[in-house]
């Protein structure tokens, strides 16, 4: 069964000018009703390295959760972060960046990759006590533009120390949008045949005319998890300079169900959910 991330904290989070608190909510809120698998609805995070995500408790408290089939995610960038989180029981996954690449480390969290990796212990550790669940991103997870070291070989042996930390799900990032359909099918192909009991999902970027092509990699590789945005909004603010979107949802779900993929979307909400995004993001 595909699992489809629908990512409005992703596609917001670089946007200068604030968005009304009351908007993001309405927003999510559409998105619940369309049936995504899982909402990446917010961040707890620094104020100051992100301002957009300053009032995700608020778009919480305003969320209509009642016979909601979509899971909440929050992304946190440290400790502290994730006790915020832990506050709320309707959270269900803490999504924590570790990047295989130590400059983009820094810039992301201002830490370095063996810092974070402690992070992550301690962030592992407090889900396992407060029953949720850590998905892990690999960010740069498909090469970086600043000539760090980088080989699929690099990617394993942090699947292997993840592994070994007990997590459960990790995401592979493609954070600039670098990867071609061979690499995301050989990469994914290669974790997911070593390591069957994690679950193991694709965060792409890309230019919309490379959508179809990078989502049928990743599926003919085993992937059964995507995250998207819808029309492609947004990119990491830590990243490169040059951003490259994200996985335009509805992309995904033309390429998917073309295949023969079911994925249980209800479609008319879909499409005020797509009418509602032109409102959010282009005020």
């Amino acid at each position: 069964m595909i699992k489809l991330i629908e990512c409005p904290r992703d596609a917001m989070q670089g946007i200068p000018k604030f968005i009304d608190t009351a908007i993001k909510a309405a927003y999510i809120n559409q998105l619940l009703e369309v049936g995504f698998d899982t909402i990446d609805f917010g961040s707890f995070v620094s104020p100051k390295a992100i301002p957009q995500m300053r009032d995700t408790a608020e778009v919480l408290s305003l969320l209509d959760l009642h016979n909601a089939k979509s899971k909440l995610l929050a992304i946190v960038a440290n400790v502290r972060g994730a006790e915020d989180a832990m506050d709320f029981p309707e959270i269900d996954y803490l999504g924590f960046p570790l990047s295989v690449s130590e400059t983009f480390q820094q810039r992301n969290t201002n830490a370095s990759i063996a810092q974070a990796l402690t992070t992550v212990e301690e962030i592992q550790n407090l889900c396992e006590v407060k029953g949720k669940t850590l998905v892990t991103y690999l960010s740069m997870g498909f090469g970086n533009p600043y000539g760090d070291a980088y080989s699929p070989e690099l990617v394993a042996e942090f699947v292997e120390k993840l592994d070994q930390l007990g997590v459960k799900i990790i995401s592979i990032s493609d954070t600039i949008g670098v990867a071609d359909p061979t690499l995301i099918n050989s990469l994914l192909s290669l974790q997911i045949a070593a390591f069957p009991h994690i679950e193991f999902g694709a965060h792409l970027h890309s230019k919309p005319q490379e959508i179809a092509e990078k989502v049928r990699a990743g599926v003919k590789a085993g992937c059964r998890r995507f995250d998207g945005a819808l029309k492609g909004y947004g990119g990491c603010p830590m990243a490169d300079d040059e951003l490259v979107g994200n996985m335009a949802t509805e992309v995904m779900i033309e390429t998917m169900e073309l295949d023969g993929l079911e994925l249980n979307l209800n479609k008319l909400e879909f499409g005020e959910a797509m009418k509602l995004a032109n409102f959010v993001f282009n005020p």
